[in-house]
């Protein structure tokens, strides 16, 4: 039977949690309870949910009478931001959510959809759910206990979307990367999916190949790519059985107030036109979402850059241009000799970047005695006739 708590919702409870907010969660169990009906393990919780969600969920940390899941559920669902992003993608009458959780997800799809089905196999977190939507006022969404895949099943109707964030841990709490490793697998028993909707929005590892998701799946419209600053949480990918164009590739980096995007259909790889070039006037480096794509002859050719080597991934120019990454103005470009580095960079700070390069980070500071900070930017790298070389840059 589910339970929850809902004494925690009280005005001295939460003013309880407010005062200790400081207090870390383990000071929080030993100081035990001051509430006859409340333990210090779901107070523990509640300040632990309140903290984890500041950021990562601001609406429900800001919103009287939300309820937190134990910490492992907040670590693993989507954060708004990219909840958001899902819902921007994807509309229409019907969605089922076999693998529900929290719920974030859903409540944005609620925005976009006339009826949102979440499935959850654990009738507490399914119920705590229910409750925080109801608080929200997403009142379109239906919870149902159980396993996704077998609820599905026994819909007589087809859903114009089925989405599923498989569990991504297996029976003793380990990491796994593979989608058929995965809870439920997808690849299993994506022929009743197909099935019973019409199309398949999938979030996977940010950690999956791509190349290995594409083996494993089938009728692949759209891989996203999902960063946030420059951190990649997610790969959406976009099944749709009556869709037979290439595969496109999405990727979108959101930093404080805008978004880096780029698109590519991922036969353009193979068929991208590449000028390689020493270092120019400008440097750019790709965001850690395009760098995921793979697609590096493809940025080439939509840019009109010069790439500086093969596989050193770094791009040079003569003239500035927007960029979906980070770019840099080009100081100085020195060949790589330990003994004549050492002399101008002895003591100095800088950041330092190692792109196709023999040596390490840790390495270079170490032989070149370069302290960590300070405005310049050091790009050991290798140019196109395999020149090992340092370009010496700042930020713009």
């Amino acid at each position: 039977m589910s339970y929850i708590n809902l004494a925690l919702l009280n005005a001295e409870v939460v003013n309880y949690l407010k005062d200790n907010a400081s207090l870390s969660a383990a000071t929080i169990v030993l100081k035990g309870s001051p509430f006859k009906n409340i333990t210090a393990q779901e107070l523990a919780q509640q300040h632990t949910g309140l903290l984890k969600s500041k950021d990562k969920l601001s609406l429900w940390h800001n919103t009287k009478g939300i309820l937190f899941p134990p910490k492992v559920n907040i670590e693993q669902t989507s954060s708004s931001k990219t909840a958001r992003y899902k819902a921007s993608l994807i509309s229409g009458k019907t969605i089922i959510d076999i693998t529900g959780g929290l719920g974030i997800d859903d409540y944005y799809f609620s925005k976009v959809f006339d009826t949102v089905t979440h499935c959850e196999l654990n009738e507490s977190l399914s119920a705590l759910a229910a409750h925080n939507s109801n608080v929200l006022g997403a009142h379109n969404i239906t919870y149902k206990v159980g396993d996704g895949i077998s609820i599905l099943k026994q819909e007589s109707t087809k859903f114009d979307w089925i989405y599923s964030d498989p569990s991504r841990r297996d029976d003793t709490g380990g990491k796994v990367f593979k989608l058929s490793d995965c809870e439920p697998n997808i690849p299993k028993h994506l022929d009743v999916l197909l099935e019973k909707g019409k199309r398949i929005l999938l979030k996977t590892s940010p950690l999956l190949d791509i190349t290995a998701g594409l083996r494993e799946l089938k009728f692949v419209s759209e891989i996203h790519i999902v960063a946030l600053n420059n951190d990649v949480k997610e790969l959406l990918w976009i099944i749709d059985q009556e869709h037979s164009s290439p595969t496109e590739i999405i990727t979108v980096n959101f930093k404080a107030d805008y978004k880096e995007e780029f698109k590519a259909k991922l036969t353009y790889e193979s068929l991208a036109r590449v000028n390689y070039s020493k270092a120019l006037s400008y440097l750019y480096e790709p965001n850690s979402a395009l760098m995921k794509s793979g697609l590096f002859n493809t940025i080439s050719e939509q840019y009109a850059l010069f790439k500086l080597h093969q596989n050193s991934h770094l791009y040079t120019s003569k003239r500035l241009i927007d960029f979906s990454g980070r770019r840099f103005k080009i100081l100085e470009t020195l060949p790589f000799h330990k003994k004549s580095l050492k002399r101008v960079f002895k003591n100095t700070k800088a950041n330092i970047t190692t792109r196709n390069f023999p040596l390490t980070v840790s390495q270079l500071k170490s032989a070149l005695q370069i302290k960590d900070g300070g405005t310049t930017y050091l790009f050991f790298t290798t140019q196109n006739q395999s020149d090992k070389v340092v370009l010496v840059c700042e930020k713009i």
